[in-house]
């Protein structure tokens, strides 16, 4: 297992293959990778998001452990941007592993889900008009309450 909360740009394509890279026990590897997109109401300029630094890893931590039990998955990969972002970066990763792919697929939406509505980051939209924090919605909270 590997969370990494960090400023500094990613390769999606180095985490990928080194993720899998040596996984002789596994069918399944899934994928998912977040990026910032404009929110349509007013011209995003940026996305900047905060924590607390030892205690998001330890709270993403946790979350990733209870996924690998709770989907037996051989594997977990969280990677988590903070600081100011543009639109079109990439703000996060996860990746799964295990035998067969519906606990890969369900343990990383799972994993999505919670990083959404629970794991301790603050974002503020940065757009011509000013700043404003990201309020938690309704869906998001939905969508985790179904695990």
């Amino acid at each position: 297992m590997r969370i990494a909360i960090q400023q500094a740009p990613f390769d999606l394509g180095v985490e990928s293959t080194r993720f899998a890279a040596g996984h002789r026990d596994v069918g399944a590897v899934v994928t998912f990778t977040g990026i910032v997109r404009d929110t349509g109401n007013a011209r995003l300029d940026a996305m900047e998001i905060e924590h607390y630094p030892g205690m998001t890893e330890t709270a993403v931590t946790e979350m990733a452990r209870e996924a690998q039990t709770r989907w037996s998955l051989a594997d977990v990969l969280i990677i988590h941007r903070h600081g100011r972002l543009e639109t079109g970066d990439m703000i996060m990763m996860v990746a799964t592993a295990s035998r067969h792919r519906k606990d890969a697929f369900e343990a990383a939406e799972y994993l999505m889900d919670y990083l959404k509505s629970r794991a301790p980051f603050w974002k503020r939209e940065v757009t011509a008009e000013g700043a404003s924090w990201v309020e938690a919605r309704g869906e998001d909270e939905d969508a985790l309450s179904r695990w």
